[in-house]
């Protein structure tokens, strides 16, 4: 997966280096945090240089970003035939991320960043949380036509009930992102939208 910001016109990429460079990313961030990360650190640890860092990327938040999509994923929920294991499969990737990976020392502040840049937040929006919200919708469409969910439910707000625990822990890490909350929050969720038929199935 490329970066998640065009670049300028020139040399082909060398996609061992953009690898290494979102591994770099994420490492410092789990050692530094958000708020201590820079270019230099970065091009120092993944072996190259902060004018090539800015020949890929437009800064260091959209390092984050671009860190964010390759660490949880821009289309996680499978298409498994079995609508119950493939929302637990997509909703499990954000704890996963969340909790070993790049959780709340990150977050928080790349959302307050989003708010103060909109070219930075339509990146955010189109590389990761759309992508990943469109690939669960996905699923949520497969179940309809399998008989599983109510095909009058509210797309939108099934989708924005399935992601959003989780989010809210992390941003405010009042409980923890536990194990198993992805299977937890499908099956609450799932108990208000699903038929009769897919009740009847002993799911």
């Amino acid at each position: 997966m490329g970066p998640v910001t065009s670049t300028r016109a020139g040399r082909p990429r060398d996609e061992r280096i953009d690898g290494a460079v979102r591994e770099a990313t994420v490492d410092l961030l789990n050692e530094v945090g958000y708020a201590g990360l820079t270019l230099e650190a970065v091009a120092s640890r993944a072996g190259t240089s902060k004018p090539a860092l800015r020949r890929r990327w437009r800064g260091r938040q959209h390092l984050v970003v671009d860190a964010l999509v390759a660490t949880v994923g821009a289309v996680p929920t499978p298409d498994t035939g079995c609508t119950r294991c493939d929302l637990i499969a997509g909703i499990r990737t954000l704890s996963e991320a969340f909790t070993t990976r790049i959780g709340r020392r990150v977050l928080p502040a790349l959302v307050a960043d989003l708010a103060d840049d909109p070219e930075l937040s339509a990146v955010f929006l189109r590389d990761y949380f759309h992508t990943r919200r469109a690939s669960t919708a996905q699923a949520l469409r497969r179940g309809i036509e399998r008989g599983d969910l109510d095909p009058d439910l509210d797309l939108g707000l099934v989708l924005d009930m399935l992601a959003s625990t989780t989010y809210y822990r992390v941003l405010f890490g009042h409980l923890p992102v536990t194990g198993n909350l992805a299977e937890q929050v499908v099956d609450v969720v799932l108990a208000g939208v699903v038929t009769p038929r897919w009740r009847g199935c002993g799911h």
